[in-house]
C-alpha cells in the first residue's frame, strides 16, 4: 500500500512518515521546505529519514538512503500540474494531508500566504483526489476552529462558526470544502482536528520549544494570560498513532465524510506544563506574565469518544513521560540544532 504524506518535513509529518514505514507502507513524502521557520530544521528532519539536502531538486522524487520504501519530492501544493502528475504516476492508496501554513499569530501578520497555501493548495489536493481517487484522504484540521467556545470538552457537534484567527478560518473552510468534494465525488475523507501537539523535533514557534530553549539558556519565557491557560497537550507519538489508525479505518455508511477530534482528552494548566518542563530541563524558568494575545483562546479540551469508537485510539503517553522524552531529546540536540531554532 502506497501513502502520500504532505508536509513530510514538518513536525507531525516527519513522525507520521516514520510510523508508516515501521508499519510496512510505501511512502512518498511531499514538502515545499518553506522559510516560515528555519529550513535547516526541516532538512535535519529529512536527513534523519535518509533524504540528503544537497540532492533535493524541485519536482524530482528522491530515494531515501536508509529506507527503500521512502521517497521525497519538493513541491508546493499550489503546483497544480506537478501535483496532478505525481498523483497520476504514483496512484496512491492513501493520502495524509498535513501540509499547511501553520501558526495562529503569524496569520494575523501575513494573511495572504494562508489563503494561498491552506485554501488554494488544499483545493488542488481535493481535485487530485477527485481525478486519481485514493481509498481515503485524511486531512489535518485544527482545534482552533472551535474559537472561543465556552462549552467543554469540545465536541465535533459544537458550532464552529466564529473563528478568532484567519488560520482557524482557513481550517474551517477546508472542512467545508472536503465535505462538498466527498459528497459530490464520493471521496472518503476524514478531517482530524488536532489539539496541542508536543514532542521531539517540534516546531520552534510553539510554546514547548520556545520554553525549552529559553529555560536552558536562562532567558525569561512569556506566559500569556498570566498563566491562566489550559491546553490539551498531546504527545506526538499518540497523535501519529491516531492518524495511522484513522487512515485505515473504514466508513460504516455514506456519506463517507467525518470530522474527528484527536488529542489527549485531558487539559493541562500551562503552569503545570512549565513545571514539568523545568524538571526535564533541570532549571527553573524565569517567567514574564503577559496578557492574552490576539487570536488565542484560554482553553482547549478534546472530546474524542468518536475517534475512540472508530479506531480504538487511546493516548498512551502521560504528560510527565512525554515531557521527559521531549526534554531529553532537546538537551541532546540543542547544541546541534541551536542555529535552526531561530
Amino acid at each position: 500500500m502506497k501513502v502520500l504524506v504532505t508536509g513530510s518535513a514538518g513536525f507531525i509529518g516527519f513522525h507520521t512518515v516514520k510510523q508508516l514505514l515501521q508499519e510496512g507502507f510505501e511512502v512518498v513524502g511531499l514538502d515545499n521546505i518553506n522559510d516560515y521557520y528555519s529550513p535547516q530544521l526541516k532538512y535535519a528532519r529529512l536527513k534523519e529519514a535518509g533524504i540528503q539536502q544537497e540532492k533535493i531538486k524541485w519536482f524530482q522524487p528522491l530515494q531515501s538512503t536508509v529506507n527503500s520504501n521512502y521517497r521525497f519530492v519538493r513541491m508546493n501544493l499550489e503546483d497544480k500540474q506537478q501535483l496532478f502528475s505525481l498523483f497520476q504516476s504514483e496512484q496512491f492508496d492513501y493520502v495524509i494531508n498535513l501540509a499547511a501554513q501553520a501558526g495562529v499569530r503569524y496569520s494575523i501578520e501575513n494573511p495572504d500566504v494562508y489563503v494561498q497555501s491552506n485554501i488554494i493548495g488544499f483545493h488542488y489536493i481535493l481535485e487530485a483526489c477527485r481525478y486519481f481517487p485514493p481509498k481515503h484522504l485524511v486531512h489535518a484540521s485544527s482545534s482552533s476552529v472551535y474559537g472561543a467556545n465556552a462549552k467543554i470538552p469540545f465536541s465535533e457537534e459544537d458550532k464552529v462558526d466564529s473563528p478568532v484567527s484567519l488560520y482557524a478560518a482557513t481550517k474551517k473552510s477546508n472542512e467545508l470544502m472536503a465535505h462538498s468534494y466527498s459528497h459530490l465525488y464520493n471521496i472518503p475523507i476524514t478531517c482530524l482536528r488536532f489539539f496541542t501537539v508536543y514532542g521531539p523535533w517540534g516546531r520552534p514557534d510553539m510554546a514547548p520549544m520556545l520554553f525549552a530553549r529559553a529555560i536552558s539558556e536562562g532567558k525569561p519565557i512569556q506566559v500569556f494570560n498570566n498563566g491562566d491557560m489550559e491546553r490539551d497537550f498531546t504527545f506526538v507519538g499518540d497523535i501519529v498513532d491516531g492518524v495511522t489508525k484513522t487512515m485505515v479505518a473504514g466508513f460504516e455508511e455514506k456519506p463517507q465524510y467525518r470530522v474527528l477530534n484527536i488529542g489527549n482528552g485531558s487539559p493541562v494548566n500551562l503552569m503545570a506544563f512549565i513545571e514539568e518542563l523545568e524538571v526535564g530541563i533541570g532549571t527553573k524558568a524565569i517567567k514574564n506574565f503577559m496578557p492574552m494575545q490576539a487570536g488565542d483562546v484560554p482553553r482547549t479540551w478534546a472530546s474524542q469518544e468518536n475517534l475512540e469508537r472508530i479506531t480504538n485510539y487511546k493516548p498512551q503517553v502521560a504528560l510527565s513521560s512525554g515531557i521527559k522524552e521531549f526534554a531529553d531529546w532537546y538537551l541532546e540536540y540543542s547544541g546541534q540544532l541551536a542555529a535552526h531554532y531561530v
